[in-house]
């Protein structure tokens, strides 16, 4: 079976390479990789060293509290933050906790031992999932101690099917893994795997600390007071048109903000045709927003998790396409979280219907028949107690930081 994993291996990195030419995407990753260990030698790397792997984006945000609590607690160690996937590299390439930031080159048997050789860590965090073979059993044979952190487990995973005999193998080079569930931890049970803690997951704990250090955005605030105000994050146009559709139709004191997930001009021009009212962008603004002003459209990044606070409701985008967003944001700031159906996969969302703190809506008719339930004057305690409940939950589920950090000295 190794074999066959090595050759599999071997047919993607070729792949990407003939894709190159033709795909920005595999471009960007055939070109980081090359620079790896230009990288890794242009720097020194002597003393104690924690290696952060994450394959994107969203895991380094999982990772991101572990890194910035290590660095804090010990600021002589040096951390190699490692990326598989270009999306998460190129955001993140000057992120600066880290003392180096590169691809994670191939997971062949010749590349493995180089790049552990080089970087030479005390320890390693590989954050929810990537099981590389290659990687996983040179970090075994010469001793590191390998956590897996954030992890979370499927009974559809490869390691839980009858045929996955080699793959569970690999499983077995991870010293701890440090789990969101209990349904994770029935599942390792099964195979025979007991070396767990069930600590939840770190992006709890960043979401609470991007909320407790968020500063004001005076702008927004004075739009926002006084106003029903809904806040619709990472939206897409499935979700703008059920949005738009509501907004257009509402009474006069409520407002939306709206913070889509792309932000190039041509698409906000076809955001601001949706709606009938007076709308505003965000980076227009000169002084304070027009009082007639019903829209605040937000046409740059970087806002969004500091404006989750002004609203009294959140639509999270993305669950009419490949699934929905970051629910947590939102449900930090203590108020009841709406999405669409493709959130099933999403664990945070699924605990968030069940404690009543989160809704799943299917079309404009469900999302409209919902706010008005929401912001019904005569039941305020409706609105109240689900956002209530999604604090509850945000704070309930703090810790896993803290648990993992007692690993190092």
């Amino acid at each position: 079976m190794h074999l066959f994993y090595n050759l599999g291996i071997a047919l993607f990195d070729l792949a990407v390479s003939l894709a190159a030419p033709f795909s920005k995407r595999a471009a960007l990753l055939v070109k980081g990789r090359k620079t790896v260990w230009d990288t890794l030698g242009g720097v020194s790397l002597e003393g104690d060293v924690i290696w952060v792997h994450c394959a994107s984006l969203g895991e380094f945000e999982q990772g991101r509290p572990l890194i910035e609590a290590i660095r804090k607690k010990n600021p002589s160690y040096k951390i190699v933050l490692s990326f598989y996937s270009p999306s998460g590299y190129e955001v993140r390439k000057n992120y600066k906790e880290a003392d180096v930031v590169c691809y994670l080159p191939s997971d062949t048997r010749a590349n493995a031992k180089r790049f552990i050789s080089t970087v030479n860590p005390r320890m390693v965090f590989f954050v929810k999932y990537e099981y590389w073979y290659n990687y996983f059993r040179e970090l075994k044979e010469v001793g590191t101690p390998l956590y897996l952190v954030s992890a979370i487990f499927r009974k559809d995973q490869i390691f839980f099917k009858w045929y996955g005999g080699w793959f569970r193998k690999i499983l077995n080079n991870v010293k701890c893994f440090y789990i969101q569930d209990e349904k994770s931890a029935a599942l390792l049970d099964g195979i025979g795997i007991k070396a767990y803690i069930v600590a939840g997951d770190t992006r709890f704990d960043r979401v609470a600390a991007i909320a407790a250090a968020a500063n004001p955005i005076p702008v927004v605030e004075n739009f926002a007071t006084g106003a029903k105000v809904l806040v619709a994050g990472s939206t897409w146009p499935a979700d703008e048109q059920i949005i738009a559709s509501y907004i257009n139709n509402s009474a006069k004191d409520v407002k939306l903000i709206i913070a889509p997930h792309m932000v190039d001009e041509s698409h906000i021009q076809q955001l601001e045709r949706r709606f009938t009212l007076p709308v505003c962008h965000y980076t227009k603004v000169k002084g304070e927003i027009g009082a007639d002003v019903r829209v605040l459209i937000i046409d740059t990044i970087g806002l969004l998790s500091a404006i989750y606070r002004y609203g009294s409701v959140a639509y999270l985008g993305g669950g009419f396409g490949k699934g929905i967003h970051n629910t947590l944001e939102a449900a930090t700031y203590g108020m009841p979280v709406i999405f669409g159906p493709r959130h099933l996969k999403f664990k945070e969302a699924i605990d968030l219907k069940e404690k009543g703190a989160g809704f799943s809506i299917n079309d404009s008719v469900e999302f409209g028949n919902l706010m008005e339930r929401l912001w019904d004057d005569e039941n305020k305690d409706y609105l109240k107690k689900s956002g209530e409940a999604a604090l509850e939950y945000v704070q309930s589920m703090c810790g896993a930081t803290e648990e993992i950090l007692k690993l190092i000295d």
